[in-house]
């Protein structure tokens, strides 16, 4: 069976992290780069987070640099959820790897244009990079397969009441993406809330006993205790969603809409205005995840531990 190509775009953040690790464990997958933006933390703090993790866990995938903040807004960060370095609670020696000579435009230009199949992109931070990257390359649209993005909410937001915080950072760059014409596949708050873990189960992850485990449990421990703060009982794993639903849609419940971003609004600015209803005159240009089999992704995620600790696809 031949793996689909993916490229991960993120801002490790401790569930970007998750979701690189589930992704690298999968036999239906592989990672050809990690381009890295500016969001969770500053673009230095990203990428130092990525090198570190990718070096002590012996992972070996290209590593890019992108866009240190939004096309026209300053950078906002999220200490208050993942630290002062983005990614606090693991306790890991400086980084080994280092990052490729291109940027992330260019790295995404060079697999994308090198792939004799279509490449999967998943982005799980502020779609700038990916903006950037549709914007030079227009002729490369038809290599993309699709783009299975954590982002969004058709409900209620975690950065404004209605906004959620990826697409809240760069609400211009949102706008190219959604309007490419490239398939989308969002999973946004409304299916990522559900996708979480308690505690019993962080202690389940650690106890698996193998270096990719525990780092895991690790983050999971430090992420865990924002959620609590908020009153919640178990942990929200958003960004390794985007990654499940490449490894199997069939996980989840979706339904097909027009999703448009709003731009300027005072109160809504980076809401994903989802049409619904049968009241949309356009044609839908996105397939929303609403719902998530629970079970089935924390045994994907419990499964995908075991596979690198017993020497994965880039263990």
């Amino acid at each position: 069976m031949s793996k689909t190509p993916i490229i991960i775009d993120c801002d490790p953040g401790h569930d970007d992290a998750i979701a690189i690790l589930m992704a690298a464990a999968s036999d239906k997958l592989d990672i050809k780069g990690i381009t890295i933006v500016g969001g969770n933390q500053t673009l230095e703090k990203c990428l130092n987070n990525t090198l570190k993790f990718l070096s002590h866990l012996d992972l070996h995938i290209p590593v890019a640099a992108g866009a240190e903040g939004p096309l026209l807004r300053g950078l906002t960060v999220a200490p208050y959820a993942h630290g002062d370095s983005g990614m606090d609670g693991p306790q890991l020696p400086p980084a080994t790897q280092k990052p490729v000579e291109m940027n992330a435009v260019q790295l995404m230009e060079k697999i994308v244009r090198e792939s004799e199949q279509k490449v999967t992109l998943c982005p799980m931070g502020p779609l700038t990079n990916i903006a950037i990257f549709l914007r030079a390359n227009p002729d490369l649209i038809e290599k993309i397969d699709k783009i299975s993005l954590m982002g969004g909410t058709t409900l209620i937001g975690n950065r404004t009441p209605t906004s959620e915080f990826n697409i809240w950072e760069d609400p211009e760059a949102a706008d190219i993406v959604f309007r490419s014409g490239i398939p989308l596949f969002m999973q946004g708050l409304d299916v990522t809330y559900q996708a979480g873990v308690n505690d019993d189960e962080i202690a389940q992850i650690r106890a698996i006993g193998n270096k990719y485990s525990t780092f895991v449990a690790d983050l999971l421990d430090f992420f865990s205790k924002y959620h609590r703060n908020l009153g919640r009982m178990y942990t929200p794993l958003h960004d390794p969603c985007a990654v499940a639903y490449v490894i199997d849609p069939d996980m989840f419940t979706t339904e097909d809409h027009y999703v448009e971003i709003d731009m300027d609004g005072e109160l809504t600015l980076g809401t994903t205005v989802t049409h619904n209803f049968g009241r949309c005159t356009h044609a839908p240009n996105c397939t929303v995840s609403l719902g998530i089999d629970r079970e089935k992704f924390v045994k994907l995620l419990f499964d995908s531990l075991e596979i690198l600790g017993r020497g994965g696809r880039y263990a």
